[in-house]
């Protein structure tokens, strides 16, 4: 972005005017996009395609997948419920009830 006169504003840049610290700047942006896009799958891809930057691309996925804080907060409170009801199941063995167990808090833990 340059500067125009003193009332006009600020306006992009034509790449002929990009210095090495514009350059970089765009290298650096591109670099965490791609990262970004290379690490998801076709259906999360799909929510992200219309996301200019890699700032609105983490903060799509970062809602699609945390979800709002009232969302966040639901999550943990049904959490919460189906560890404090986990019981083992007559047709469970002891490994298919710790992989529950493993899982609700695992997904406890990554709600913070």
């Amino acid at each position: 972005m340059k500067t125009i006169g003193e009332t006009a504003g600020i306006v992009p840049k034509a790449r002929t005017e990009y210095n090495d610290a514009d350059r970089k700047a765009i290298e650096k942006k591109f670099r965490a996009k791609k990262i970004l896009v290379c690490g998801i799958g076709p259906d999360e891809y799909n929510r992200i395609s219309a996301c200019q930057s890699s700032k609105e691309i983490w903060k799509a996925l970062q809602t699609a997948h945390e979800g709002k804080t009232q969302v966040k907060q639901l999550k943990i409170d049904m959490l919460t419920t189906e560890y404090e009801l986990l019981k083992m199941k007559d047709d469970e063995s002891i490994q298919d009830m710790h992989t529950r167990f493993t899982s609700i808090i695992n997904e406890l833990h990554s709600l913070g």
